[in-house]
């Protein structure tokens, strides 16, 4: 939206409201429907094991945007925690509630279906709960892998051994209408594909593509072009047809997490040295690509999968676009090289599970923070920072006035300035 251009998260500059917004509303939404499951069921229900999944899932996503947060578990419950121990206290969650619920699954001889109407993601089906809690666990082992490898160690190799998601009758998806990217990328019109995912599948003529994104409006070089990360929108009109939005209807099912995200965190514990991952390195990179291509319902991804040759390519901005052209960042390929050094194998793997994570916008930005990769092209206006993203948002600025002793507190735990470029607890890489 040209109204947006000069201040968004992306020039890390965005508006006050933005930044707090969910701080200030969806992280008491969270609490609050937390606390009255827990008045309505109290500690040891099915209900209750349920809702510490979920509150984990809400709390991870929240933490990883602004890092230390206020999660009830200090003396003052105005207080923040740590990072570190937010993420230590959410495995303990996630592992009372798998207590709970696969001691009813056990009692019940393999199989529980409670909340059948209440649950929009599984129908109530709560093995595969146990599966995405499990998997959620997994998730936030790979999070951890360079600032405690050990520990990320244990967690990853207990997530994989009690099951994560491997099949696409897995994965995560609650249906909301209109459905967010639906809203934003076509009602509005306020998003549209980026250049740097332009790029990489592009480059690699890779067939998702166009089930990710619509052909632009107006003729282009190709049939989909992205806006370069911050561009310098004049004219949304403009923006809107030249620039192609997301492939999505109103009622697209949203994603939470999917079995391809899985096999790729697998791949990336094996390449770690993590023991029990189900497969080697290049089997479960291979298999997070066939995954992700059979979610999609795309075909052809034996030759994806041999292509030794393609690399990302080169930007060309559309005609009459707002952001330039720029050479690829990365001349990284697709096909498995088991003669590549670790860090290339990295790069290989994170690149095909950030296309892979689409449109799973948060967790893709939490990859090029923790990992480097994708390597993304600069912003294309000028920020104050020396950075490409974004490592966090501020806290909520109402903090430093109504809860000023627990937000300096947390400026302590942050371990840096309360802006864009302080890093998260784990970006150690």
């Amino acid at each position: 939206n040209n109204g947006f251009a000069g201040s968004n998260f992306a020039k890390m500059n965005a508006p006050v409201g933005w930044v707090r917004y969910p701080f200030a509303d969806s992280m008491p939404k969270t609490v609050s429907a937390f606390n009255e499951v827990l008045r309505l069921s109290g500690t040891e229900s099915l209900g209750y094991a349920w809702a510490l999944i979920m509150r984990a899932q809400s709390f991870l996503r929240l933490t990883d945007m602004y890092g230390p947060l206020p999660i009830g578990v200090e003396e003052d419950k105005n207080a923040y925690s740590s990072q570190e121990v937010i993420y230590k206290t959410l495995i303990a969650d996630l592992d009372k509630a798998l207590l709970t619920i696969n001691g009813m699954v056990s009692a019940n001889g393999g199989s529980l279906v409670q909340f059948k109407d209440a649950d929009k993601v599984y129908g109530g089906d709560f093995t595969k709960r146990v599966k995405f809690a499990n998997s959620l666990k997994l998730r936030i082992a790979i999070r951890m892998r360079f600032v405690d490898p050990s520990y990320a160690k244990q967690v990853g190799e207990e997530a994989v051994l009690a099951g994560v998601m491997t099949s696409n009758d897995d994965n995560a998806a609650v249906t909301y209408v209109p459905n967010g990217q639906y809203k934003t990328s076509v009602e509005w019109g306020d998003s549209r594909a980026c250049a740097d995912i332009d790029s990489y599948m592009n480059g690699y003529n890779d067939p998702r593509i166009t089930a990710y994104f619509s052909a632009t409006a107006t003729a282009g070089s190709r049939t989909v072009i992205g806006c370069r990360a911050g561009a310098n929108i004049g004219n949304k009109t403009v923006a809107d047809a030249i620039y192609s939005a997301a492939k999505v209807e109103k009622d697209t099912r949203g994603v939470w997490m999917t079995a391809a995200e899985m096999a790729f965190c697998r791949a990336e514990g094996a390449l770690a040295g993590w023991s029990g991952m189900g497969g080697s390195v290049q089997e479960l990179y291979e298999e997070g690509i066939r995954l992700s291509f059979d979610q999609w319902g795309v075909k052809g991804v034996d030759n994806y999968l041999a292509d030794d040759s393609s690399t990302p390519a080169d930007y060309v901005d559309a005609e009459g676009g707002y952001g330039a052209g720029h050479s690829k960042m990365s001349a990284i390929t697709i096909k498995w090289d088991e003669s590549a050094t670790d860090e290339q194998k990295l790069e290989r793997l994170i690149v095909q599970k950030w296309i892979a994570l689409y449109p799973d916008g948060q967790e893709a930005w939490c990859e090029i923070r923790r990992t480097g990769y994708p390597k993304v092209f600069p912003v294309a206006q000028t920020t104050a920072y020396d950075i490409e993203v974004p490592n966090r948002i501020p806290f909520d600025y109402t903090e430093e006035t109504n809860n000023k002793a627990n937000y300096d507190r947390a400026v302590q735990l942050l371990g840096g300035a309360d802006n864009y470029a302080t890093k998260m607890w784990w970006q150690k890489k």
